[in-house]
């Protein structure tokens, strides 16, 4: 028999400081559910959708950028911050999805992309048809070449190549990302005074928050010093560059909070920031600044080594308490392959679930992840449209594999995502992961995710360590138990009445990339 779902209160009713528990779902916009038959996913489709994400069992949901841009890099090429894109629906039917998205009792955070705009941004179309040294230019950074006409650093693109551009009149501009998307000069008193006003405009629409895109890269060093070095962005989080991790960026999340915390409702924000140790992490979510900031490092620890695992739980958990915030964590999102394909089994990764929404703090939980989706290898090159393949000149295949559009059911066109059957990009066999297609299964990944979202509420507690086998991962919160065995082998099953299990146990023995929930409360069962 399917479990029982969860009626959620409306937020109106829930406690202050929501954010340090929630669980909020990722919504690739474009991929999640198509309402108009075009192939690509819109706010009509996860309007419809919404009740899906109720009965999950979920917080709040958080969205990829739906703003109007021309879609070099899915939107995180901002044409104009105040509205919607056609191609995701109107202003009209973004206000729809919110009002019936709170009456259901879901949050919902949006993406704000403040490191750069879209080429086709008015003002840097001003800029380009300006002088150097005009005003409209200097809201970005434009740099005059180098006597041998040279860009005026080293600086590497995030996506590959430069992050230099010469322009028609001799100057270059500085795109960390895509040429298409030249960065913001947050020196400006233009660029504050308009972001102020895009953060007043979308919560005075009642959003409950905004997902920071590059909060760790809105202040570059003085005077565009060298790098010094190659590969720079395989140090991205490993170490301070002069274009990321500036001090001066906590100037603006510390202004940002203020705005915040002048609206009712628990508004927050949670920044996407590569910092070198937890330690600078943990200055993004200081008390007068953001709430939240993804764990990057629990997402790239080495899965094959479990005190590694165990090592990087702690070290987070450290760096965030010394400041008083949550710790996030998070095992995919529309950036980073999919964590069953990047794990190596869909029975690590669903141990690997557990142990994360056993953890004290807040997570996120990418769109599909509670399918079980694997990332696709297989798109075809005509297919692929991120940046990153296109830059690299088709060597690195980029992030369209963990962007397909979700499989909702097993014998719909385009697997119930689109009702025409179209998709922008091409789906594999998924009919057996479609979401009608594990419903009501218990052994499913979609009714694991169920059950551990509908128990993950009563769990309280700060974690503790209990000893364990090498390999195993044992600890307790407040009348509550997990054991997550990694260690490759069987290991004996621990005692109690086992709540919940990543997989079937059968007999004494814990089998290998399994983990079990325990509750001393004899109320608490599968």
């Amino acid at each position: 028999m399917p479990l029982e779902r969860t009626t959620m209160p409306d937020i109106s009713d829930t406690p202050g400081e929501w954010w340090r528990t929630a669980v909020i779902y990722e919504v690739y916009v474009r991929s999640f559910a198509d309402g108009n038959g075009d192939g690509v996913g819109d706010l009509i489709g996860l309007h419809e959708r919404l009740p899906y994400l109720r009965d999950l069992g979920v917080d709040a949901l958080w969205l990829t950028p739906f703003f109007r841009s021309p879609m070099v890099d899915g939107g995180y090429d901002v044409a104009d911050y105040r509205d919607v894109d056609p191609a995701f629906g109107t202003l009209a039917d973004f206000d729809a999805m919110l009002a019936a998205a709170h009456a259901l009792g879901l949050r919902v955070i949006i993406d704000v992309v403040p490191n750069h705009t879209s080429s086709e941004h008015a003002w840097f179309r001003q800029a380009l048809q300006e002088a150097s040294g005009s005003s409209a230019r200097a809201r970005y950074h434009f740099h005059p070449p180098t006597a041998d006409g040279r860009p005026p650093n080293d600086w590497e693109s995030v996506f590959g190549g430069p992050a230099w551009t010469q322009t028609g009149d001799g100057e270059w501009y500085l795109h960390l990302f895509d040429p298409a998307q030249p960065d913001l000069n947050w020196d400006n008193p233009d660029v504050r005074v308009e972001f102020e006003g895009v953060l007043r405009f979308w919560l005075d629409r009642g959003v409950d928050g905004f997902r920071v895109d590059v909060a760790h890269g809105m202040v570059k060093a003085a005077g565009y010093p060298a790098a010094g070095l190659t590969g720079q962005i395989g140090l991205l989080g490993r170490r301070v560059l002069p274009y990321f991790d500036q001090d001066g960026v906590h100037e603006i999340h510390r202004a940002w909070r203020k705005i915040l915390d002048s609206y009712p409702g628990q508004r927050m924000a949670v920044a996407e920031a590569w910092a070198s140790t937890p330690q600078r992490l943990a200055r993004y979510t200081a008390p007068d600044e953001l709430h939240q900031a993804f764990n990057f490092e629990f997402l790239q620890a080495d899965w094959a080594d479990p005190a590694a695992v165990r090592a990087s739980i702690d070290s987070c958990l450290h760096a965030a308490e010394s400041v008083g915030a949550p710790t996030t964590w998070v095992l995919s999102n529309h950036d980073v392959r999919r964590h069953v394909t990047r794990l190596g089994s869909p029975a690590r990764a669903g141990a690997a679930a557990l142990l994360m929404l056993a953890l004290p703090g807040s997570a996120y939980v990418y769109q599909g992840d509670e399918l079980g989706l694997p990332e696709v290898l297989d798109l075809p090159a005509d297919a692929r449209q991120d940046p990153v393949w296109r830059r690299s000149g088709g060597t690195d295949p980029g992030r369209d594999g963990c962007r397909v559009p979700l499989p909702w059911a097993a014998d719909a066109p385009a697997y119930g995502f689109s009702a025409t059957g179209a998709a922008w990009l091409p789906q594999p066999d998924w009919a057996a992961l479609a979401a009608d297609a594990q419903a009501g299964d218990p052994a499913s990944t979609l009714e694991l995710y169920h059950r551990a979202l509908r128990l993950r509420r009563d769990l309280r507690g700060p974690l503790r360590w209990q000893e364990s086998a090498p390999g195993v991962l044992d600890f307790t919160r407040d009348g509550f138990r997990c054991v997550v065995n990694l260690s490759g082998a069987a290991v004996p099953r621990p005692a109690g009445d086992i709540a919940l299990a990543s997989r079937p146990i059968d007999g004494d023995a814990l089998p290998a990339d399994t983990a079990v929930w325990i509750f001393a409360r004899s109320n608490k069962s599968s």
